[in-house]
């Protein structure tokens, strides 16, 4: 029990500095999140390409799920073509600056 009570105390003194950090790189994000939205931003829209693909919301999204895709797009270790050409061309800042967005409150209320 008191390691539970550890682990809430850091979660809780910890959870306040990454929403700050969060809502810090919303401004760099809004340019780098012009080529997401065009797929991600129709509700309920499916690619042809290479096979009919439901493209999921990511608003709302946890940003380091949404790093880890994005970090597995550009190594090959997810495979689809448009994902991969664009994780090809973020940076690791990118990547984390578009997280942050996506993840953010504001963009999560929007994507309800």
């Amino acid at each position: 029990m008191k390691r539970l009570s550890a682990i809430a105390l850091g979660l809780a003194v910890l959870t306040p500095g990454l929403v700050q950090a969060a809502e810090a790189n919303l401004a760099p994000a809004k340019d780098k999140v012009s080529m997401c939205i065009g797929c991600h931003g129709i509700p309920g829209y499916k690619t042809a390409f290479p096979v009919t693909y439901n493209v999921p919301k990511l608003g709302g999204q946890h940003a380091a799920y949404i790093v880890k895709a994005l970090q597995a797009y550009k190594s090959g270790d997810r495979k689809h073509p448009s994902m991969r050409a664009i994780a090809a061309s973020l940076s690791e800042k990118d990547m984390a600056d578009v997280a942050a967005y996506y993840s953010a409150p504001a963009v999560q209320a929007a994507a309800k």
